[in-house]
């Protein structure tokens, strides 16, 4: 991976995620699980967790941008717009700066909702990875 290198990759999370989710965090907020309270928000139905949302961080970090063995250490996000389960999103990644002394990359994270071209999601992540960067 160089600075400029970009990655992109794309997801859903299904109601059935969402509601294992407030199970495995105990976030059983009715905005995530209760149709019928979410109607009544300005959301009009229920969205995704927002640490859900961005879980799909983890996995290329670990996996699929830098190789496997990369290890994430920080994140800075925004919550931009609601994410809505059983709808599909496209992460991008790009890597913007490497430290070759401690072997991390600075990446830049946005998520697009593909059929509205709109930013639901953004941040910067730093990696470690002890075979790359350097």
């Amino acid at each position: 991976m160089q600075p400029g290198d970009t990655y992109s990759h794309e997801y859903q999370f299904s109601q059935d995620d969402v509601r294992r989710f407030a199970e495995l965090t105990g976030d059983d907020n009715p905005l995530h699980l209760d149709a019928e309270y979410a109607a009544q928000t300005p959301f009009k139905r229920p969205i995704m967790h927002g640490m859900l949302s961005a879980s799909v961080f983890a996995k290329v970090f670990g996996r699929d941008f830098g190789g496997t063995g990369g290890v994430h250490l920080s994140q800075l996000l925004e919550f931009v717009r609601p994410m809505y389960p059983d709808t599909s999103y496209e992460a991008r990644f790009k890597c913007e700066s490497i430290d070759t002394r401690r072997h991390t990359a600075e990446i830049s994270c946005t998520v697009v909702d593909p059929s509205t071209g709109k930013v639901t999601l953004r941040g910067t992540g730093v990696v470690f990875h002890k075979d790359m960067f350097s």
